[in-house]
């Protein structure tokens, strides 16, 4: 899985999202190999106009990716909903943070504690 936090301000339009996947793509090949050869993998996202642009649709076609598309207004087929956030909820509830990067690192270690 991969995630990151986005600067305060920061749009999420189709040029920033391409940005992301090109990090995903690095990452996937240096972190799992193995995957990165067979490209035994899919990618999931949702219908947000940045994950829908054109640039991206086609990105992801030139690289052969195979992506997993989300119908639309379908809440319960959101699997980060049903586990992944409540999971991450459980473990920091209650606690109150000073800073942001606090509270980052907080969100890092409880995804990092997570067993899929």
């Amino acid at each position: 899985m991969h995630w990151e936090f986005i600067s305060p301000g920061q749009t999420v339009n189709q040029e920033f999202y391409l940005e992301v996947l090109r990090r995903l793509r690095e990452n996937v090949r240096r972190k799992h190999p193995e995957l990165w050869r067979l490209g035994d993998w899919f990618l999931r996202h949702d219908n947000a106009p940045a994950h829908t642009a054109l640039s991206v649709t086609r990105y992801l076609a030139c690289l052969g990716w195979t992506f997993v598309p989300h119908p639309s207004y379908s809440p319960d087929l959101a699997p980060c909903d049903i586990f992944l956030f409540r999971t991450m909820k459980q473990t920091l509830k209650g606690k109150r943070f000073a800073t942001v990067e606090e509270m980052k690192t907080a969100s890092q270690e409880a995804h990092n504690n997570i067993k899929l």
